[in-house]
């Protein structure tokens, strides 16, 4: 796969990471389903065979961005097999919330009119992708998964995690941003068109670097009036395996700064 121009250029005032277009057929749907991913091995794999079995490509346009894979995992033949449409690389500065704004910024471009965005890790089960899309098309702005919410899977979760979003993360950014929240730690969401492009949230800003931009928008949406909405989903662990990028002890601590930024306001436009 080699390196392609992107479509058409990102307008002037985003703020984007550099990023290839490794692969790109063309939008084919009204929506994008975006997947973060950085040497996930298997997990990948595994996630869209999933993907392709549930038909996932005839309702959303299947996007990876890839955060500097060394692994191998991303091969062709994978890519092809289970529909991905496109494959993103990014090549400037950051983690996952810099992933997350090549992947945005290029869908949005090439004219998505809502992003449903699962991790590449298959801790969750791909089987509500549709749930997401349908509630988009209800006109909700924000669709985030929830395991705690009746009808939800929480499996194997760690201890420690599983008590820091029931009586932390969760509710600090339920008692600020007006909207209560069961589960605001992982990833699988979807947006709405509109509300990324409102000048109120401007997400395309270079102050998101790491995991900023997750407890932002929880923060941020609600709080200026979109339509959010939690729905039930299953996320599960793998037994004797934490498969995350957020190191034991550093790494949470950095979680909870970012928690506390955002609660106080401090990434608000």
């Amino acid at each position: 796969m080699n390196p392609t121009s992107q479509s058409t250029p990102l307008p002037k005032d985003w703020q984007v990471p550099g990023f290839d277009v490794r692969l790109w057929q063309g939008r084919s749907h009204r929506y994008a389903v975006v997947i973060p991913v950085i040497n996930e091995g298997a997990r990948i794999g595994n996630l869209l065979e999933r993907m392709a079995r549930l038909h996932i490509s005839t309702q959303g346009d299947i996007i990876l961005v890839d955060g500097g894979s060394t692994d191998g995992s991303l091969s062709a033949d994978l890519l092809a097999r289970t529909n991905v449409r496109g494959l993103l690389a990014k090549t400037g500065p950051g983690k996952l919330s810099a992933q997350l704004r090549c992947a945005y910024a290029f869908a949005l471009n090439e004219g998505y009119e809502g992003i449903v965005t699962i991790d590449g890790n298959d801790k969750d089960d791909p089987d509500a992708i549709p749930d997401f899309i349908r509630k988009l098309d209800e006109g909700y702005d924000f669709v985030q998964a929830s395991r705690f919410l009746a009808g939800g899977v929480a499996e194997n979760t760690p201890k420690s995690r599983d008590f820091a979003i029931r009586f932390i993360h969760a509710p600090l950014l339920s008692l600020a941003s007006g909207f209560h929240w069961t589960d605001t730690t992982q990833g699988f969401r979807a947006y709405s068109r509109k509300m990324m492009l409102s000048k109120e949230i401007a997400p395309f800003r270079d102050v998101f670097k790491t995991y900023e931009l997750l407890a932002y928008l929880s923060y941020r949406v609600p709080k200026v009036g979109f339509r959010c909405i939690e729905i039930p989903t299953s996320r599960r662990y793998p037994v004797g395996e934490v498969p995350t990028k957020i190191s034991s002890v550093r790494g949470n601590w950095a979680v909870m700064e970012i928690l506390l930024r955002a609660c106080a306001g401090r990434y608000n436009p």
